[in-house]
């Protein structure tokens, strides 16, 4: 699917100019345009957008975890397993999952919506729209497709940070960021109470 997502991406929006890539947030610190690098650029988009992920671990995670608990009532407490490759787990996330998903819900997706209803109210300094709930819907809905349960209808919830962080930021470094760290604390929780392996 991440192959698929990162081809869509590219056929839509990569293959235009730098123009079309910044409007669509998917520069990535310039690291996807057509142009020279920036180092300067690039550690500063980099910074930023791990700054804001990093906020929104803190904002969410506790509650998530509060939340997990609850809904999955574990038998024993929590014990820290480590992956057992942890580097292959992170990569995985962010490359395969993370990156090719924002690309296309927040890159491509949310900006086309955002240009078919346009977005006209401020939250916490990001000015939202239809575009965002629209595409956390079809988000969801994706997911559900690919394994049929009613669960992971869920994810539309997380979807909408996504969408915000995508629009307040500018771009979708920082929803990836927050998006994978969002799939290794779920799978870190699992692995900890001993619900999955």
């Amino acid at each position: 699917m991440g192959v698929a997502f990162l081809a869509a991406t590219w056929w839509l929006v990569l293959r235009h100019d730098e123009t079309t890539i910044r409007t669509h947030g998917l520069s990535l610190g310039g690291l996807l345009e057509p142009a020279p690098l920036s180092a300067r650029r690039l550690l500063t988009d980099g910074a930023r957008a791990t700054g804001w992920a990093l906020l929104f671990c803190a904002i969410f995670f506790p509650a998530f975890w509060f939340g997990y608990r609850l809904w999955w009532s574990p038998a024993r407490p929590f014990t820290f397993r480590p992956a057992p490759d942890p580097f292959d787990e992170i990569t995985a996330q962010l490359l395969v999952v993370a990156i090719p998903e924002e690309a296309f819900f927040r890159g491509y997706l949310q900006t086309a919506l955002d240009r078919a209803f346009p977005p006209r109210l401020r939250v916490l300094g990001a000015v939202v729209g239809p575009g965002l709930l629209l595409a956390a819907a079809i988000f969801a809905i994706g997911h559900v497709l690919t394994i049929r349960h009613p669960a992971r209808l869920a994810v539309f919830f997380p979807a909408l940070a996504f969408g915000w962080l995508r629009a307040r930021t500018g771009g979708v470094g920082a929803p990836a960021l927050f998006h994978a760290a969002c799939n290794l604390f779920s799978v870190a929780l699992a692995r900890g109470y001993g619900l999955s392996p």
